[in-house]
């Protein structure tokens, strides 16, 4: 058993973004777009959008997507996606993607899977980049990383880690919020109670360094924004706008 499959968490429910997942962009929803540009990795065997909600049921099963409908009360995506993944046993390998990044990368997607079928010591990888601008590592709503020689995680952190000598010298690496996981790992990983760390940071992949389990993390030369607020919605939409501007000129 080697297939892959993409699972994507969507909830209607947001405080910051209520709706969020079919807000259009550029004409288009924003889930849509996630979906539409993970469906392009050649690694994954199957895409699915698994949500509570008939509006986001209904709106996917239009695109074409497959979709599985999960409990209303799961308190976070990856339970989720672990919901989908335990009744999807002939699947190895769970990429978990994040709803609201519309410009995921689809090479990111296959490089993840990669990772996963070429190291078995390998439980979970995800991906993180250099900040373009340093002073944002300072954000509380930015997830710093650092690694080790191997890349493996040290520690997730909504601080700005490491501690600069000076902002000019150090290398901020934000985490990107995409997982990949063997099946087994996932559904132990959703069993576990939450950790202290994880408790103090609001970070959940903490639960798996503090029982544990080493985190790799592909280091990417970017990343993909993720939308938290109709502003950054607005935002992605004119940055869409201008790089078909440029296209057409």
């Amino acid at each position: 058993m080697n297939k892959a499959v993409g699972i994507i968490p969507a909830r209607w429910h947001s405080t910051r973004f209520p709706g969020k997942p079919l807000h259009r962009i550029a004409g288009k929803p924003l889930l849509c777009r996630v979906w539409e540009q993970s469906i392009r990795a050649k690694s994954l065997d199957s895409v699915i959008i698994a949500t509570d909600d008939m509006r986001i049921v209904e709106a996917a099963f239009d695109w074409g997507a497959e979709v599985a409908l999960t409990s209303a009360r799961h308190r976070s995506g990856t339970d989720r996606v672990a919901e989908v993944a335990r009744k999807a046993k002939n699947f190895a390998y769970i990429i978990n993607i994040q709803g609201d990044e519309p410009l995921v990368d689809p090479r990111l997607i296959d490089k993840l899977v990669e990772k996963l079928r070429s190291d078995r010591k390998i439980a979970i990888v995800t991906s993180a980049h250099a900040f373009e601008n340093p002073a944002e590592a300072s954000s509380p709503h930015q997830v710093k990383v650092v690694v080790d020689r191997k890349g493996r995680a040290l520690y997730f952190s909504r601080a700005g880690i490491p501690f600069p000598p000076s902002f000019s010298r150090t290398r901020y690496l934000r985490h990107q919020g995409i997982y990949g996981f063997r099946r087994d790992v996932l559904l132990q990983f959703v069993k576990w109670k939450p950790t202290p760390l994880e408790r103090a940071e609001s970070l959940e992949q903490l639960r798996a360094l503090e029982n544990g389990v080493r985190v790799h993390v592909l280091i990417t030369a970017r990343g993909s924004p993720g939308i938290d607020t109709p502003k950054d919605a607005t935002a992605l939409e004119q940055k869409l706008a201008r790089a078909k501007g440029r296209i057409l000129s």
